[in-house]
């Protein structure tokens, strides 16, 4: 009598597993998401006995384990890159790259090959055929010498490939695409993701290979993507940006051998994505002088600091609710700092809309921002300029306080660089300051009734 399967059913939008269907999702109260999933057999008693055995000959004291230096990197011919991955490449390290559809990651894949001139390439495309990869090639100006396409979604195939042909790189694109034919699931399940990740994850420790796996995300996140394998591969990027905005961050979620504080900035091009050495003078190209709302204020970006265009737009509501919109900034930051304006400047905002944006379509989650955005909305509101020359930054707390922030050496230095005259920062950052070895004007303000008055004198 053959055995029965057993099975077990598998939300996949957020990975719970439930012994039984049920239409709403227990942990992230999603409907119809629960697909049956046959669960694999465990291993036999013989296999068990075996195992512990290898184990007890694989165990060894950690100071005879040999190091593995950053030598072992290899640069990707993009610094942007080789700045989030902490040096370059990791030899046998598993490298996943979510985004949007459309964002730029295979893109950036093909960039990397056509960089490692004298390294062999293995790309298995789930997606696109040979010919339309040569396309986007011939587009980007590349000459692939030594890249390998291979059409194929099933993982044993491709597992075959990189044995026989030994590639210096492989790509996977899509994991979404690619798929164990043992298991009975679908491709793009929890399932097929994490056995898929399992099974490159192995083969890239095996044979030393660096394998870059590409995976989707979409906006409502309805499909299984990356989240669920993220703490499977050794380091996460993630791309950031709008398809209807020029510029693409490239940001480190997890990185194993490096930090996850850098990102990398790209322009998407008609030849690729190119490098933005220095994002401060490509993100102000464009500013506005002279107009109220509009304030330039400076975010710490992983180790580097970027000089920002904060804009707002206050105006008489024509609705009995008032509109609230935030691009680029946190939403309930924005609640926030509202509130404080009405109780601190003794303004009243509860008739009017309020449109807050970060120019350029980057998103910043810093608090030394807060500052900026405030002065931005007083301005707007009273129709008064802030000095085009003048760089405001600052944590604003509920007391109207402005508290310190990190880093401020940087963003002074990031500010008298690109010739800005004046900065308005919190006070209590000048106590440990050197300001004579500044030619810029720097003001310190304790409270943002201070910093009001600054940006009117």
């Amino acid at each position: 009598m053959t055995p029965k399967l057993k099975t077990n059913y598998i939300c996949q939008n957020c990975g719970y597993v439930s012994p039984r269907w049920t239409g709403k999702c227990p942990s992230c109260e999603q409907w119809n998401t629960l697909i049956e999933t046959i669960v694999e057999s465990k291993k036999t008693k013989s296999n068990r006995e075996s195992s512990v055995k290898n184990v007890q000959a694989r165990i060894q004291p950690l100071h005879h384990v040999i190091h593995t230096s950053d030598g072992n990197r290899t640069a990707s011919g993009i610094a942007e890159l080789d700045r989030v991955l902490g040096g370059g490449i990791v030899q046998g390290s598993v490298m996943l790259i979510g985004g949007d559809p459309g964002i730029g990651k295979s893109t950036l894949m093909l960039q990397i090959a056509g960089n490692l001139k004298n390294k062999k390439l293995l790309y298995v495309s789930g997606e696109e055929s040979p010919s339309q990869i040569k396309m986007r090639a011939d587009r980007l100006g590349l000459t692939l010498e030594n890249f390998l396409v291979l059409p194929e979604t099933s993982l044993d195939v491709v597992a075959s490939a990189i044995e026989s042909e030994s590639p210096d790189f492989v790509v996977i694109d899509s994991i979404q695409t690619v798929y164990i034919p043992e298991l009975e699931s679908s491709p793009g399940t929890i399932s097929q993701l994490r056995e898929s990740t399992a099974l490159l994850i192995k083969t890239a420790k095996s044979t030393n290979i660096p394998v870059f796996i590409v995976g989707h995300i979409t906006k409502d996140g309805t499909i299984a993507g990356p989240k669920s394998i993220e703490h499977m591969v050794d380091v996460v990027l993630q791309f950031e940006g709008e398809r209807t905005h020029f510029y693409r961050v490239l940001r480190g979620i997890k990185n194993r051998f490096g930090s996850t504080n850098e990102i990398g900035i790209f322009e998407m091009t008609e030849k690729g994505l190119k490098e933005v050495p220095n994002p401060s003078e490509v993100f102000l190209s464009q500013r506005n002088y002279g107009a109220s709302g509009c304030v330039i204020s400076s975010a710490i970006e992983g180790t580097r600091p970027i000089l920002i265009e904060v804009q707002a737009l206050v105006c008489t509501t024509s609705y009995g609710v008032p509109q609230r919109t935030a691009m680029g900034f946190d939403y309930k930051r924005l609640n926030i700092l509202i509130a404080v304006i009405e109780k601190k400047l003794g303004i009243y905002l509860n008739k009017h809309d309020i449109f807050l944006n970060i120019a350029g379509g980057v998103k910043i989650d810093e608090t030394a921002v807060d500052l900026a955005a405030a002065m931005s909305i007083y301005s707007s509101y009273r129709d008064i300029p802030v000095d085009s020359e003048t760089v405001i930054m600052g944590e604003v707390g509920l007391a109207g306080e402005i508290r310190t922030i990190s880093s401020i050496e940087k963003r002074i230095n990031e500010a008298e660089k690109l010739g800005f005259k004046k900065i308005i920062l919190p006070k209590n950052n000048i106590k440990n300051l050197n300001t004579k070895k500044y030619k810029i004007q720097i003001i310190g303000v304790e409270r943002i009734k201070e910093a009001a008055s600054a940006i009117i004198n």
